[in-house]
């Protein structure tokens, strides 16, 4: 079918930072961050134009350094944070800061940029997550409901709690927690929960997912060996409120009912090397994406542990009788976990994978070489879960 057919864009740096542009719900836009040694890195802003299938960029220079994680602001299209490389005293930071791009490419724009003036932009520094103290920054994560105005930052051992001020040019640092214990200990990623009127932080250190309220910056729960190595990245369901689902260097996917922490709910065993993400699709909540250095992309359909495990996806009074009749013997019995589709379009290690805003069909990825994919949800499928 010609339009499932995937559509490639190619950076010319490395690049590992991806996020979807979260306050734009109109525009299907990614933002992209470069790791070059040599040149200034660049934020790629990317546009996709479902209608044409073409792709669309502007280019903001990001004169600090190399960018590890990137994320953008909830509430404000503009204004995005980064995790960035300084070297200093010959000793190489990993610090954070938020900034805003130009007013005029804030809004998903179709309309391809002048090359040679889209190269000049650059970002506005609102302010730095300053980190010196804490040492070196894994993620930013902003409150997933909120007006922009909270961040969560994770440096070292240290979870930070950060209010920006008004205007976002300052942050202040309301409140923080430390992991406790022997040896080396890091965070490696961490999400914002959705639920729980957004109270609740997960991260990950070493082998061990651990559960914080943002109010006491207490641990509320700890999943001591979540995996058998390293857990490199977590993610909510957006409509389920105790579910998580983690990855990591031993090849698997995990989903966990954090109520109930003794062994995950479903474990999914793929990948065939280390899983970089995962992704729940924020309105479909069983389909699931993980990206992995196998180079390949996964796209999972988990019905039995979703909010709709019977693919109730329609509403009943939309149904003709004959329908309706089929609808009944379709829910009488749950359908059943499976792996829709595998994607094979890199060639290199894929560090992201994300779905966008705007539609919840399409999703972008992004390999070690600066390759970035956009695909979409096999249309078969689709039809299937909407009707």
């Amino acid at each position: 079918m010609e339009d499932d057919a995937p559509v490639i864009y190619g950076l010319e740096f490395q690049a590992r930072a991806l996020t979807p542009q979260i306050a734009e719900t109109d525009a299907i836009r990614f933002l992209v961050g470069t790791q070059s040694l040599k040149y200034d890195n660049q934020i790629h802003i990317i546009d996709f134009d479902d209608e044409n299938n073409i792709i669309n960029k502007n280019v903001l220079i990001h004169e600090v350094g190399e960018i590890w994680h990137i994320s953008a602001s909830p509430a404000d299209k503009g204004v995005l944070a980064t995790c960035y490389n300084k070297t200093s005293d010959s000793k190489v930071m990993t610090c954070a800061a938020v900034w805003r791009m130009p007013k005029e490419l804030e809004s998903g724009s179709h309309e391809s940029p002048d090359d040679s003036s889209s190269n000049t932009q650059t970002l506005e520094l609102l302010c730095h997550l300053d980190n010196t103290a804490h040492g070196n920054m894994a993620c930013v994560v902003w409150e997933p409901m909120g007006d922009g105005k909270k961040i969560i930052s994770l440096a070292d051992n240290h979870l930070l709690l950060w209010d920006l001020q008004e205007s976002s040019s300052n942050a202040m640092l309301s409140s923080s927690a430390a992991l406790e214990g022997k040896g080396q200990l890091k965070f490696t990623s961490g999400r914002w929960s959705p639920h729980h009127n957004c109270t609740q932080v997960a991260t990950a250190n070493d082998t061990a997912i651990r559960g914080w309220d943002t109010r006491s910056m207490r641990q509320i729960y700890y999943i001591e060996n979540a995996h058998g190595q390293l857990v490199r990245d977590l993610d909510f369901n957006p409509n389920k409120q105790y579910y998580l689902a983690s990855c990591g260097d031993d090849c698997k996917v995990k989903f966990w009912d954090t109520r109930n922490v003794t062994e995950p709910v479903k474990t999914l065993e793929e990948h065939s090397h280390w899983v970089w993400n995962v992704r729940y699709n924020h309105s479909h909540d069983q389909l699931v994406l993980s990206g992995s250095s196998d180079s390949r992309i996964i796209l999972s359909n988990m019905v039995s542990i979703s909010s709709e495990p019977f693919g109730h996806l329609v509403d009943d009074d939309e149904l003709s009788d004959q329908e309706d009749h089929h609808q009944e013997e379709k829910t009488k019995e749950p359908l059943q976990d499976s792996i829709i589709a595998t994607y094979e379009e890199h060639e290199d290690s894929v560090y992201a994978v994300e779905w966008s805003s705007a539609d919840p069909w399409l999703f972008a990825s992004l390999s070690y070489d600066g390759r970035l994919v956009i695909n979409r949800v096999p249309r078969a499928l689709k039809y299937h879960i909407l009707l």
